[in-house]
């Protein structure tokens, strides 16, 4: 409901900003030690982070209600977004977009884990385990660029913007596609924010959209194995039907006006 998502929020921002807040049945204040905050600071970005591997990966709508408590509290602390975007950077190289190539001299091991798997006991966890984690960070990330807290004063500028969506696309199709991976990025990004962006760029959104329907799609198709065909489907048909209907359809679990009454 709105009214505990506006509790979580003033809880986080009253740790940051120096009061006393209850947490584990303790009193606890950033100013009981030096290093305080910033611990915090790095903390919160990494939870926040977490909770796009974790929980959009597995519940998609929770995207919205987390990405806009983080969006209000990098608003009013930039600190915490800089170190959210380090945190997803690493976990997820592709929301910078980045893919990284194997250097002389670097185990396969430690290749997999600068792609963005997880290695345990020398064993790479399986695609679509690791493809929902890419997913839920990369839908957190595109729902945190629209979001503004509404309770904000709301002076400037949003910390970080939908111009940063149109430049991630941009940068991903400047990129030679991954298999797997790019198909299934660009639909969960385009399935959370091409609305957004499709307000705010019109024509030159469109005019991406047959890009991609035109020149990249074949790009992707063509690296594509049998056994990986499923996101590619689903990729392709979103976009047929947002072409066709000249619509980008409000993503479910959006944040609805009347949400915030409840």
């Amino acid at each position: 409901a709105g009214s505990q998502l506006r509790e979580i929020f003033d809880k986080i921002n009253n740790l940051l900003s120096g009061k006393s807040v209850q947490s584990g049945g303790r009193t606890v204040s950033v100013t009981q030690h030096p290093q305080a905050l910033d611990f915090v600071y790095y903390k919160l970005a990494e939870k926040f982070v977490n909770q796009g591997e974790e929980e959009v990966a597995s519940h998609r709508d929770a995207a919205f209600p987390i990405a806009v408590v983080a969006s209000g509290i990098w608003e009013i602390h930039p600190r915490v977004g800089d170190l959210f975007l380090a945190h997803l950077h690493k976990k997820c190289p592709y929301s910078v977009p980045f893919y990284p190539a194997l250097k002389e001299g670097t185990s396969m091991e430690e290749y997999q884990r600068m792609l963005g798997y997880q290695v345990k006991d020398s064993k790479i966890e399986e695609q679509d385990h690791f493809l929902k984690r890419m997913s839920g960070m990369i839908r957190l990330y595109a729902a945190i660029i629209q979001l503004r807290w509404p309770y904000g004063s709301k002076q400037g500028a949003h910390p970080h913007g939908l111009n940063y969506g149109w430049r991630w696309l941009a940068q991903m199709l400047n990129m030679e596609p991954l298999a797997d991976v790019t198909a299934t990025l660009l639909f969960d990004f385009l399935e959370v924010c091409g609305n957004a962006l499709m307000k705010q760029y019109q024509v030159q959104f469109w005019k991406m959209m047959l890009l991609i329907r035109e020149d990249y799609f074949p790009r992707i198709e063509a690296i594509t194995s049998s056994g990986q065909m499923g996101s590619l489907m689903r990729f392709k048909q979103f976009l047929e039907e947002c072409l066709q209907q000249k619509e980008i359809p409000l993503p479910k679990g959006a944040l609805q006006s009347s949400f915030w009454r409840s």
